[in-house]
């Protein structure tokens, strides 16, 4: 497939040289020109108004008024209303005019119960928080402001988007984990959070909001007078747009944390199904929660790098049926809008994600579909240039009114007949809610366990106690420990229990849990449930403590690698003397850095069994650790976690061990990195797609899941690929790659990555005016008075904070790379049980339990 050629709309910067060499009149700057953004096929894009950035700034925000006007408003300036031509008609036809209120500076806009309702994320002149527009004297000009409730926060981690309820009574609203709670007289999450870390947290290594503590960003519902407010989920990030489908469920986009990058806690840009009650998990630094641990949710889809803004269904847009049901999300970053088909997924939902349009630079900041069946995004935010968009569909399929109901409805009905009971007290709660506490959906689960803890310990605690069923026992243990600790929440980890005949009740209850019996999800929400009960009701005295090191020190290491980190963390607080021993052991063997740098941060914890060469081994971890790579927060972390372990030994030792404490490693660059990474491994043939194909073919049988595991990062692969929640994320994550590729495409991709190159993760060559050429991933862009204006490059995917920055007025060309990012050769050091094995993980989506891994 012939690749169109990326940033055509760059012909502003070249032509802007010339005629500056020239003293010809400089032409006004140009949002990307349509022919240059990628779509769908049978989509149509036009730029139907490219703003004058002197006079009406970037605009970030977009909605529509009932007379099909569009309002949009710049991100540090003034409201306008649009008013655009039909579908066909002529774009210079668009009319602009400026809104005369003295408000502006919105993130978020909605046109709902007769007003106009804008969220201020303040950055200059109007305070955060909400309000209302009217026209009060009927004359079609807005002229009233009114403030409904200010917000503590502001800057890209405030206030953000707002929408109208499904029943159209009331309204929702995002804000960023920088605003702070506001009061609330309702909260569908119990009031029972807190940062519930086993060992202690560590802050971002450059100590960015490193004061922010839980819940994070959080949901609202709010009444149209936004006088009763109702907290409806927390923990994300930074989220920040919502969106609802036919059904009534509520969608969030959140962002990551890209300091975080290739460590174990990051969090790549997610889509969320947001129920009633939900907490997922953000907390500062290391300290955010896995997405197994049993009191988060898990992302529906994880998106990779970028920076997430608005998201709107396609519901109303004269689109194929599939689009029409499609979630429509904004990348700002990387230019991506993308499409996701929804599948029901038990009581939520599954998504297959599909790149709708893209181009760069397209820095998408808000979308919506028009009362005319088209579609409108802006383009703008950070100073840069913005232009207004409509997309229609031109191709050839049926675009009637298609809107789908899902399968499955009734798993749904379950959950929401639960989260019914979330917010208030009710008597028939308990019952109601109780036999789905061992359901095997974890939303179900999650519904009827919220709707519990709402409900007085003291009516179900016994109930809890006594609960046979192993996934019931769990969730209800979950619940008692939380809801038993209101009180708890500054108590330092030392302090003395404060419900010890609970702690112990509770700790008798889950040892009546058989190990063996268990499923690896029970497994791991039992730790969970045990590190609780020591945090929030206090540690345990040394004889609980030993009985608790004997029956989990057989079973670690374990297979999975999530198990293993959790069972870490617990023998090392607990002190269980083998450790030392275990686990510097899998400091020298696990696949990533990311894995080693869980145990590393485990260990620092760690004062009993040590021997002074597994200390020494501990200490040269970190001189190989000084040559891997990640976010901007990555070495700091590695540093404090140094210094931390160092800390906590005895001072003769750490005296003894003084030359080794204070050694410097010599800091390879990633390249040789990564060349000593396949230097351990000598060529064992020049394998070629035809050598390989026809033993994939005939079916990959009796394979080793964990060799497999072991193979993709002894070549390299993890240092740029994320699977199962492990590894870089500069590419493309491959845990889906199973359900995309046939096993001889997955194989065709690998022996020759520059065959056919994703537009997604393609590298791009720059041409400076001054003849310097720069070829990397264009992963960010900057306006007048933020940083400069330009593009943030990314010249080595090995490193993702090796970032170039290129000022716009010394760029010539813009054109993309012909060769991919990924080196050939990579399996020519595998010999071919190892390539198949290699396979078998990757097509297997991380699943051990794949036919595939079946022993006869």
């Amino acid at each position: 497939m012939r690749r169109r050629i990326l940033f055509a709309a760059f012909h502003f910067l070249i032509s802007s040289a010339i005629c500056a060499e020239t003293g010809i009149d400089v032409p006004p700057p140009m949002a990307t020109a349509p022919d240059a953004i990628r779509v769908a096929k049978g989509f149509k894009i036009e730029l139907l108004y490219n703003v004058p950035k002197d006079r009406e700034g970037s605009w970030v925000s977009l909605c529509v008024d009932p007379k099909g006007r569009l309002i949009v408003s710049d991100q540090y300036g003034a409201l306008y209303r649009v008013t655009v031509p039909p579908i066909g008609g002529n774009a210079a036809d668009t009319k602009v005019e400026k809104i005369n209120v003295d408000l502006g500076e919105a993130q978020g806009l909605l046109w709902a119960f007769d007003s106009l309702y804008v969220v201020v994320n303040k950055s200059s002149k109007y305070p955060s928080g909400v309000y209302r527009v009217r026209d009060t004297n009927g004359d079609d000009q807005l002229d009233s402001v009114e403030t409904l409730r200010l917000l503590e926060g502001a800057g890209e981690h405030g206030p953000h988007g707002i929408a109208l309820a499904p029943d159209g009574k009331s309204l929702y609203l995002v804000v960023g984990n920088g605003t702070k709670l506001t009061d609330a007289g309702v909260s569908r999450v119990p009031r029972i959070w807190s940062e519930d870390h086993l060992l202690p947290r560590m802050s971002d290594g450059r100590g960015f909001m490193k004061d922010v503590l839980g819940p994070g960003g959080c949901i609202y519902k709010i009444d149209p007078d936004a006088k009763n407010w109702e907290l409806v989920a927390c923990g994300f990030r930074n989220e920040y747009d919502l969106a609802f489908n036919h059904e009534g469920d509520l969608f969030t986009y959140d962002s990551d944390m890209e300091w975080d990058m290739n460590t174990p806690w990051y969090r790549p840009t997610r889509v969320c199904m947001a129920p009633s009650g939900a907490e997922f998990g953000w907390r500062n630094g290391t300290g955010k929660w896995p997405p197994h641990y049993a009191d988060t949710l898990p992302a529906i889809e994880y998106i990779g790098p970028g920076s997430p803004t608005e998201m709107c269904f396609g519901y109303g847009a004269k689109f194929p049926a599939k689009y029409q049901n499609a979630l429509f999300i904004c990348d700002w970053s990387y230019g991506k809008l993308y499409a996701l088909h929804l599948s029901p997924d038990g009581s939520s939902y599954k998504a297959e994600r599909e790149e709708f349009a893209a181009g760069s630079p397209l820095q998408l900041t808000d979308i919506l579909i028009h009362p005319d069946g088209a579609m409108y995004f802006t383009i703008g935010g950070r100073r840069t240039q913005s232009g207004l968009y409509r997309v229609s569909y031109v191709g050839t399929e049926s675009a009637v009114s298609a809107i789908a109901k899902m399968p499955g409805d009734a798993d749904r009905e379950v959950r929401r007949s639960l989260e019914a009971f979330h917010g208030r007290q009710d008597p028939k709660a308990v019952d109601a809610a109780w036999k789905y506490l061992g359901d095997k959906d974890r939303f179900t689960r999650w519904a009827a366990r919220v709707a519990i803890e709402h409900q007085p310990a003291a009516e179900w605690q016994d109930r809890a106690l006594k609960e046979t069923d192993a996934q019931a026992s769990i969730t209800a243990l979950l619940a008692l420990v939380r809801v038993s600790a209101r009180d708890t929440f500054h108590r330092k980890p030392t302090d003395t229990p404060l419900v010890p005949t609970l702690q112990s009740n509770v700790l008798a209850a889950l040892d009546r849990l058989n190990w063996a019996q268990l499923s690896e999800t029970q497994r791991l929400e039992m730790l969970r449930v045990y590190g609780l009960a020591f945090i929030r009701l206090g540690p345990p005295d040394g004889a609980t403590a030993s009985t608790l090191i004997a029956k989990f020190d057989p079973h670690f290491p374990a297979q999975s690698r999530e198990l293993n980190a959790m069972l870490c963390e617990m023998l090392v607080y607990l002190q269980a003397p083998s450790m030392a021993a275990k686990t510097t052991a899998l400091l020298g063997s696990a696949p990533t850095q990311e894995e080693q740098l869980e145990y590393a941060k485990s260990l620092r914890m760690l004062k009993a069994g040590w021997t002074l060469e597994q200390r020494k081994t501990y200490l040269n971890w970190f001189l190989r650790a000084a040559s891997f790579r990640g976010g901007a927060s990555f070495d700091k972390f590695v540093e404090n976690i140094k210094t931390e372990a160092v800390a906590n030994m005895p001072d003769d030792v750490r005296a003894e061990l003084k030359p080794l404490i204070d050694a410097k490693a010599e800091r390879k660059s990633p390249l040789e990195a990564f060349a000593a990474l396949l230097g351990n491994r000598a060529t064992v043939k020049e394998w070629t797609v035809d050598d390989l194909a026809p033993v994939v073919e005939k079916g990959l049988k009796r394979r080793d899941f964990a060799r497999g595991r072991q193979m993709f990062g002894a070549v390299g692969c993890f240092a740029c690929h994320r699977f199962e929640n492990d590894g870089g994320a500069v590419g493309p994550d491959l845990t889906g790659v199973g359900g995309r590729f046939s096993a001889r495409d997955l194989l065709e991709s690998i022996v020759t990555p520059s065959k056919e190159i994703s537009d997604q993760y393609a590298a791009s060559t720059i041409v400076k005016t001054d003849g310097t050429v720069i070829t990397g991933r264009i992963i960010n862009l900057a306006g007048d008075g933020y940083r400069t204006s330009g593009y943030s490059v990314n010249p080595n995917m090995l490193d993702p904070n090796d970032i170039v920055l290129v000022n716009a007025k010394d760029v010539k060309s813009i054109k993309p790379s012909k060769l991919s990012p990924m080196p050939e050769g990579l399996l020519n050091r595998l010999n071919q049980d190892e390539i198949l094995d290699l396979l078998a993980y990757l097509l297997s989506r991380g699943d051990r339990a794949n036919p595939m891994f079946a022993k006869p």
